[in-house]
């Protein structure tokens, strides 16, 4: 069964840091994109970040450039997203999801909060 979980997530202070990890099964991990989005309540599924299938290259919505760094362990078969100066503005279900562009695969999604 192929299968996306982020056991991560949290409350966070802001300014603080948080570190989403995401566990993949069921099909060969390396041999695809993989990337974060979030929804904040009230709002849609907005993109986050993507990193290519060897973990060569990422890409960043302008609001996570600079804050939010994209990773992967082809061995271990996670993808990480490494969160730092939260804001509140970053409070979301966090998803993780196979491919970037088109997203053929969807974890439960993890809840992030950041508040003081």
């Amino acid at each position: 069964q192929e299968q996306l979980v982020e056991p991560g997530g949290g409350l966070a202070q802001p300014g603080g840091s948080l570190r989403l990890p995401c566990a993949a099964s069921g099909f060969t991990f390396n041999h695809y994109a993989m990337s974060w989005a979030r929804q904040a309540p009230g709002k849609g599924l907005e993109r986050v970040s993507g990193i290519s299938s060897d973990g060569s290259v990422t890409d960043y919505a302008d609001f996570a450039k600079g804050r939010f760094t994209i990773s992967r362990d082809n061995a271990k078969n996670t993808l990480y997203l490494q969160m730092n100066s939260l804001e509140p503005e970053d409070t979301a279900l966090y998803y993780c999801a196979r491919g970037y562009l088109s997203r053929t695969l969807m974890g439960q999604g993890t809840q992030v909060t950041v508040s003081s």
